[in-house]
């Protein structure tokens, strides 16, 4: 930000706790927050047992009722049978397995139906071109609401009832024949039953939806298992992972010296207290989620060419020894730590992942993940790489992957220091997530002439930063560069967890 021609730093003083301000940036201030309204359901609800029982009897009448009257050609049996019944099993699916988080997936069977129905309507009653494309256009609306009332839009929730019940009429219209006629067999007979109690599952569905009461962020469409997807970015924000298409590619380097004079002091405090193993790796680690408290574009990744969000979850990722010598094997830890935790947190998460590694064989789940990726023959080994890459960039990868994968994280930082050598520019892996990769080397001393004329020794660790550019833009990096030099200056702050923890943008 600009004040009279000069820039400010929008990072105001640590020890300043009563009066921080939230930080608002340019390219931010005017972008409007979208608000969503979450919907869920409740297994233990018995309106979605209820609701299941018709989703069922719909699918058992279609299949029993197609039998008793003959399967057809093979464009009726995948349209008219299969469709419809795949639509209401993977209903009922969706509402009994993710109903509580992803109910917004429930508009992929509800497409599904409306394809049914339009291959129905254009098969088994003649409408004419311009009936039928009329219908298909109400069909496809209708479905096009569905999915933006399940997805988040609340100003929308008091359509649902007319979108359930609105094909019952054409329902009715479409066997006006045996309804004048009072002919109970032949409607039952026909595709009317199943098609009323699949409406009839989705209206009782209606009455145990409810809406979440929190005001935390729930998954929708575009989001990924391991980030929500950030839809108010910038144009130039979205638009330039399409012409930075690689992580390297798109890396910026950064060094920086880190003066370490009451970083040890710290250090020292923190093993007379009991954390016997405390370091400056730990400090750093600890720096940086404080860091991220207030910067949280940092805890950012890119994945299928768009920009996502980790939220409250910094992963941090580190390749570790199990004894100090040369022929010892590596292995790789990844901690969960979050804005708000102290030192002693992230000491304690972290040593309890390093020592689960050093203290048992070689079984971490990422050591496993590679062992079996390495019994598969080369040639096959590359196509399971490519379809891995292929699940991640359309954020299909499973869960579990996602966690015993070094390359889906935060953060990763290596110590060149413990191995008695500077810090090197680390490259960002292409297969993943990853955005920043930092290194540090030993300890070193200076020797600094002060204003007085006096000369002081002063001891630095250097720093080096490997980061993907396409995150955030370079005064943002800049900015939360010089908060964790400050962080850095004072470290008894990382004693106590922040006052705030700014969320990133919608």
């Amino acid at each position: 930000m600009r004040s009279g021609g000069r820039v400010i730093d929008p990072s105001p003083g640590l020890l300043r706790k009563s009066n921080i301000a939230k930080p608002r940036f340019l390219c931010y201030n005017d972008l409007v927050m979208e608000k969503r309204v979450h919907i869920y359901v409740s297994r233990k609800n018995v309106l979605t047992w209820l609701m299941t029982l018709c989703m069922i009897c719909s699918a058992v009448t279609r299949i029993a009722f197609s039998g008793l009257k003959g399967s057809g050609d093979s464009l009726y049996v995948w349209s008219q049978i299969v469709l419809p019944t795949a639509a209401v099993l993977l209903y009922v699916f969706i509402v009994l397995v993710e109903g509580k988080e992803l109910f917004y997936k429930t508009a992929i069977p509800v497409w599904m139906a409306a394809v049914y129905f339009a291959f129905a309507i254009a098969n088994n009653y003649r409408l004419g071109p311009i009936n039928n494309s009329l219908y298909f256009i109400a069909l496809a609306f209708l479905a096009v609401l569905y999915t933006q009332i399940s997805s988040g839009q609340g100003q929308l929730l008091w359509l649902l009832p007319l979108l359930t019940l609105s094909p019952i009429p054409f329902i009715a219209y479409f066997h006006r024949d045996e309804l004048l006629r009072r002919d109970w067999a032949a409607f039952a007979c026909s595709d009317a039953l199943p098609n009323i109690l699949m409406m009839l599952g989705f209206t009782v569905q209606l009455f145990a939806l409810r809406i979440h009461p929190s005001d935390e962020y729930h998954p929708t469409w575009g989001d990924r298992t391991d980030g929500r997807r950030l839809r108010t970015l910038p144009p130039m924000a979205q638009v330039s992972p399409y012409i930075m298409v690689t992580r390297n590619t798109s890396t910026n380097y950064f060094t920086e010296a880190f003066e370490i004079s009451n970083i040890d002091r710290y250090i020292r405090m923190k093993r007379r207290e009991g954390l016997t193993n405390f370091g400056i790796t730990h400090v750093f680690l600890a720096a940086y989620c404080r860091a991220i408290a207030k910067y949280p574009g940092l805890n950012r990744f890119l994945s299928g060419q768009k920009v996502y969000s980790r939220g409250n979850d910094i992963q941090f990722c580190m390749t570790v020894k199990k004894e100090m010598s040369a022929d010892s094997p590596d292995t790789v830890i990844k901690v969960h730590l979050t804005p708000c935790d102290t030192a002693k947190d992230v000491y304690e998460k972290m040593n309890a992942e390093v020592e689960k590694v050093k203290n048992t064989p070689l079984n971490s789940s990422f050591d496993h993940t590679a062992h079996a990726l390495t019994l598969i023959p080369g040639v096959f080994l590359k196509f399971v790489v490519w379809l891995l890459r292929t699940l991640d960039y359309f954020g299909l990868l499973p869960k579990f992957l996602l966690e015993v994968s070094p390359f889906h994280g935060t953060v990763f930082f290596t110590s060149m220091g413990s191995l008695g050598i500077p810090p090197i520019y680390h490259h960002l892996y292409d297969f993943g997530n990853l955005p920043v990769f930092g290194a540090f080397g030993c300890k070193r001393r200076s020797l600094e002439v002060q204003e007085d004329g006096s000369v002081v020794q002063k001891k630095y660790v250097d720093f080096k930063f490997t980061m993907d550019e396409r995150i955030a833009d370079g005064y943002y990096y800049a900015a939360f560069f010089k908060h964790l030099k400050r962080i850095l200056q004072h470290p008894e702050v990382l004693d106590q967890a922040p006052d705030e923890v700014i969320p990133d943008i919608d």
